[in-house]
């Protein structure tokens, strides 16, 4: 039996933070029931789609998916396990904001069926959470981690580095102060300015400044070598985790194995016979909702991947984990090898750079090639 990671998408957040670009969207109110009967019948239909699969993860995204009724949660897991059933020692993993609104409700998600919590804290100062646009505090953040920790199996926490004026020695503390908190596993992503979200045209005016690329690489080395130290090295580009403590519904992406998106702007990868397929969901919630309810699925698009399509999703996201792409996964989506696929004149000078390393089993990114994958990615698929 094939094994299935599904993603559910919860769109609806109290507030946009000025740095966020996903599919999230604030409204007045929201009809709990209409949604969750959109979100099971969603369901149905990408079970039909994958009948004999088994769903192995599962992760409710968002959005703040922690705003949901533990009710609807609990519904929809008990229609997973109903109609494709949960691996033994299946992953559930939440998002969920660390507001003490929120936290109060982690006992009755436990019982709904989630065994793993991922909450975004962002800073551990109130200073640059109120930069960040969030909606908490450094006290509500730690009393939500010891929530987490009392409810749930297992738990992460967000932190967003690079913040303006963040300099290294305040960052070691910083990090310090996580890892004291912290269980098997923390996200330590870098501030970025993204089109359409609210920084952009405050940092275009000026408004803040972000570090440069000497001092954001060095607050990027000094995560890397403090958490590696602590025992949590990366495992992914913003990964860190205990050996066999890594979230394995990320995993299914990075190694570009099959799973399902429902829910808004969710998207999918599936194999069926020789291809690969792409699917989108409709990305605004109102008309996701509507084509729902009107044809059972609010699928957009549907599209097999071009084998050049399919390449550069295998090497841009298994190059972000330091097992990085295998061999053998390349071969089966390929039919060659990378030496043969890529051309011996575009590996070699990355492999003699330090950038790529390559044997039988994998083609890895080394710690100075994931620092700069995005140069390394454009040589590569040039």
């Amino acid at each position: 039996m094939s094994e299935l990671a599904l993603y559910i998408h919860w769109p609806f957040c109290k507030s946009k933070c000025p740095y966020c670009d996903f599919n999230s969207h604030v409204r007045e109110g929201v009809d709990a029931t209409r949604w969750r009967n959109a979100l099971l019948a969603e369901l149905d239909h990408w079970a039909d789609e994958t009948e004999g699969a088994q769903v192995s993860t599962v992760f409710f995204g968002g959005g703040t998916p922690s705003l949901m009724e533990p009710a609807t949660v609990a519904a929809l897991i008990e229609r997973i396990a109903a109609r494709w059933g949960l691996a033994p020692e299946a992953e559930i993993t939440l998002e969920a904001n660390p507001t003490s609104v929120e936290a109060a409700r982690f006992r009755d998600l436990r019982q709904a069926g989630v065994n793993r919590v991922s909450l975004g804290v962002q800073a551990l100062n109130d200073r640059d959470l109120k930069f960040l646009g969030r909606g908490h505090s450094v006290a509500e953040a730690r009393h939500a981690v010891e929530l987490a920790r009392r409810h749930f199996p297992r738990f992460s926490f967000d932190l967003i580095y690079a913040r303006p004026g963040q300099e290294t020695a305040s960052w070691r503390a910083e990090l310090a102060e996580a890892l004291a908190l912290a269980g098997d596993h923390l996200s330590l992503y870098q501030l970025t300015i993204e089109p359409g979200t609210a920084f952009a045209p405050a940092h275009a005016r000026g408004d803040f400044e972000l570090p440069g690329d000497e001092e954001a690489g060095e607050l990027y080395e000094t995560t890397q070598e403090t958490l590696g130290a602590a025992g949590l090295p990366a495992y992914e580009i913003s990964n860190h985790a205990r050996p066999g403590r890594e979230c394995r519904h990320n995993l299914a992406y990075w190694r570009s194995q099959d799973y399902a998106g429902i829910g808004p702007g969710a998207h999918g990868r599936l194999c069926a016979g020789p291809g690969r397929y792409a699917a989108r969901q409709f990305r605004a919630p109102e008309t996701w909702l509507e084509a729902v309810e009107q044809h059972g699925h609010g699928t957009e698009e549907i599209r097999r991947l071009s084998p050049d399509e399919r390449r550069a999703e295998l090497l841009m996201m298994g190059l972000r984990l330091a097992e990085g792409v295998s061999a053998a996964r390349f071969l089966a989506a390929t039919g060659r090898s990378f030496e043969d696929d890529l051309g011996r004149d575009r590996l070699a000078p990355l492999i003699e750079g330090g950038f790529l390393a390559l044997d039988r089993s994998a083609l890895i990114a080394t710690p100075a090639g994931r620092q700069r994958l995005n140069a390394v990615l454009g040589r590569l698929l040039a």
